[in-house]
């Protein structure tokens, strides 16, 4: 299945005691349509008020049901703010963790003298002026394969904290700065604590070449500050082309 959910109301994807999570909700719709208790697992676990329009799950049933009846059945069970918007049967070789090839997100910050009533939980706001063309240039000091070891949460469980960014890119649309980011693979915060970076720079507070000492430095403590969660999407997940699986419309 491909979701999107707005992650506002949400403690995070994964289910944890009595708080409400997006795994539990669409395991509780999915359920409902297959008619016995269905477990999903995804292709990347998101914080506490983080969005997607493009995560992916996979489940295993022996209840037999069209695509459009998996679609439509678990989107009638599920709160507004969780839409499935495609299912297909997949073959046994199929992970959605880790058949995944890539992962793409988007970090939306809203630059402007005032807040937004529309926007509050959907874009961080900051009303320091952010040059965007100089974020662009540091960005590119981050791409390849590094130890991103500054930029993990200091509780990340990952064994290595090696990753490869293959794309890295911060533009400006009006009064909004949107970055970028496509990897094989993400630690826990990376994206955020990219951003935080990232913004440091084009606040001017920081020189273009922080970006490449506090990747060198490899200790999070020097890292800089943790950007909020919940200007954070998860847009895109790829996978190898034999599994066939819809392109995901992040617009």
């Amino acid at each position: 299945m491909g979701v999107e959910y707005d992650g506002t109301a949400f403690h995070g994807w994964q289910t944890q005691g009595d708080v409400i999570t997006v795994q539990q909700t669409l395991e509780r719709a999915v359920s409902k349509v297959a008619d016995h208790p269905v477990k999903v697992i995804c292709a990347g676990r998101t914080d506490t008020g983080v969005h997607s329009l493009g995560q992916v799950v996979h489940f295993d049933s022996e209840a037999v049901r069209s695509a459009r009846s998996w679609v439509l059945g678990s989107n009638v069970n599920l709160p507004q703010d969780v839409n499935v918007n495609w299912a297909q049967p997949v073959s046994e070789a199929f992970h959605a963790r880790f058949s995944a090839i890539s992962r793409s997100y988007r970090y939306l910050i809203l630059n402007r003298e005032t807040r937004s009533a529309v926007w509050r939980d959907r874009a961080v706001w900051t009303h320091r002026p952010l040059d965007a063309a100089r974020m662009q240039v540091a960005a590119q000091q981050l791409l390849g394969t590094h130890d991103f070891s500054s930029f993990r949460a200091l509780g990340c469980q990952a064994k290595s904290p090696v990753r490869t960014i293959s794309r890295l890119q911060v533009t400006r649309e009006a009064d909004k700065v949107i970055i970028e980011v496509t990897a094989n693979a993400f630690l826990q915060h990376m994206v955020r604590n990219l951003a935080g970076v990232l913004m440091a720079i084009g606040r001017g507070d920081r020189p273009l070449e922080w970006a490449t000492e506090v990747l060198e430095y490899r200790d999070r403590t020097l890292g800089g500050v943790t950007a909020p969660p919940h200007g954070l999407y998860l847009v895109r997940v790829g996978y190898p082309e034999p599994f066939e699986l819809p392109e995901t419309d992040d617009r």
